[in-house]
């Protein structure tokens, strides 16, 4: 730093004056001070650039003060395969009880995940469905100070601010509704608050984004599954669009008085040959609808060379299959899968990738329209890294506001959005029912 200048001293020998020698004399003493050795005064239009560190801190203590809805973790899928204490900390797994708190995961929605090959068997998914929704209820009967069922925003509310952890269900698979649609409002009865109307095969509902064009049956929902999305819109339970066809979702989007959600999709314009994401055009439906899709945490969702390797593993692994007679779980095509990733290990996707898909769907429709649908424990070991499993929230959140998204937007993003959504499936469904008691 330069010293005060001597220049003052000059300039008061010369004669002029008196006015124009004050003026340059105060000129000049401004202009030293900004030029002293003390630390200047910081210009508050400039905004400071916050370090790793601070930001850092900073995602950690929103993950503890903002509501964080995840609306698609597999736990019952998990402990249905190898029960756990999810109450202590578990060996395996993406999710128990200590890294949810850790992370700040509040609200993740229990998939009630229904495999499609039970609907070839007559009541074998309706069974299924209540045996997982049974092993959630225990959850909150077993550990009461830390679980607790939620079935409305209200309840994730409240328990959020009693810090336990709320486990609203959704139910992965309309099959258990069978063809009656009184089994919707059981299901209702029985807290579910999402129907993700197919899953990996057609169903009485509606086609399946996993099933070649030439072998869907009705060319997107089926008549029964026009019956099934009005009377969830009466009921108040969300339309989850995840796993559909294309025609699906857009029958879906003309007929829906409520919002639609996506609860575990991400953008097809990192995966252009996975129709189970969403295309552009889908995403500004959904948006147009007042709905949200909720990013997919999957490496084979996010990361285009991560699903390429993915189809090329599952047709190489089909074939073998085929070619040798073998049954799905059979220990032969369980070691011939082992050897085949060995020499073809998997391409995962980072944190960073799902930041990408979020500011993708903010760029397409705004940041209304997106949230968190991790898949946790319902993808294997193919989650990003730096986002493995439910303690690691507090990074995506610091990966967000290194991309400049403010506190208001993070809030959205966490749980915000799903509850605005939510709310409105429910005020929809009063709405209805009071038309129908006047008429």
């Amino acid at each position: 730093m330069q010293r005060k200048s001597p220049t003052t001293h000059r300039v008061s020998q010369i004669r002029i004056p008196r006015l124009i020698v004050g003026l340059l004399a105060l000129l000049l003493s401004l202009i030293s001070i900004g030029c002293s050795d003390q630390t200047p005064t910081q210009d508050p239009t400039v905004a400071e650039v916050p370090s790793e560190d601070d930001l850092r801190a900073k995602a950690d203590r929103l993950a503890q003060e903002m509501l964080i809805i995840d609306t698609h973790v597999d736990i019952p899928y998990r402990l249905f395969e190898q029960m756990e204490d999810i109450s202590v900390a578990t060996e395996g797994g993406d999710f128990d009880y200590p890294r949810a708190k850790q992370g700040g995961l509040n609200a993740p929605f229990m998939s009630i995940y229904v495999p499609a090959d039970l609907q070839e068997t007559p009541g074998a998914s309706k069974a299924h469905a209540e045996l997982l929704i049974e092993m959630v209820e225990g959850f909150e009967r077993d550990w009461p100070e830390k679980f607790a069922v939620a079935r409305t925003p209200a309840d994730v509310e409240a328990q959020f601010d009693r810090g336990v952890i709320s486990l609203p269900m959704g139910m992965e698979n309309g099959s258990p509704m069978e063809s009656d649609l009184a089994n919707v409002e059981h299901f209702f009865d029985r807290g579910i608050r999402y129907v993700t109307l197919t899953h990996s095969k057609n169903n009485q509902i509606s086609d399946s984004s996993y099933e070649e064009p030439e072998n869907r049956q009705w060319g997107g929902l089926s008549p029964f599954g026009e019956e099934v999305v009005r009377e969830m819109n009466r009921l108040g339970m969300m339309v989850d669009i995840s796993h559909v066809s294309d025609d699906a979702f857009f029958d879906v989007i003309s007929l829906s008085h409520a919002p639609v959600i996506a609860s575990h999709s991400s953008a097809r314009h990192f995966t252009p040959d996975f129709e189970r994401n969403m295309d552009d055009a889908m995403i500004k439906a959904l948006a147009d609808n007042g709905g949200v899709i909720q990013i997919n945490f999957g490496s084979s969702f996010i990361s285009g060379a991560s699903n390429k390797a993915g189809r090329e593993r599952f047709a190489v692994v089909s074939a073998h299959a085929e070619e040798h007679d073998l049954e799905r779980d059979s220990e032969e095509l369980k070691a011939f899968m082992d050897q085949y990733t060995a020499e073809h290990p998997p391409i995962f996707a980072d944190v960073t990738d799902v930041v990408d898909h979020i500011d993708h769907v903010v760029q397409l429709v705004g940041v209304d329209h997106v949230g968190l649908g991790s898949d946790f424990d319902g993808v294997g070991d193919s989650l990003p890294t730096g986002l493995k499993d439910a303690a690691a929230y507090p990074n995506l959140i610091y990966h967000l506001l290194a991309r400049g998204y403010s506190e208001e937007d993070v809030e959205k993003i966490l749980g915000g959005n799903l509850l605005r959504v939510w709310r409105r499936v429910e005020d929809v469904a009063r709405e209805m029912q009071t038309v129908a008691s006047a008429a």
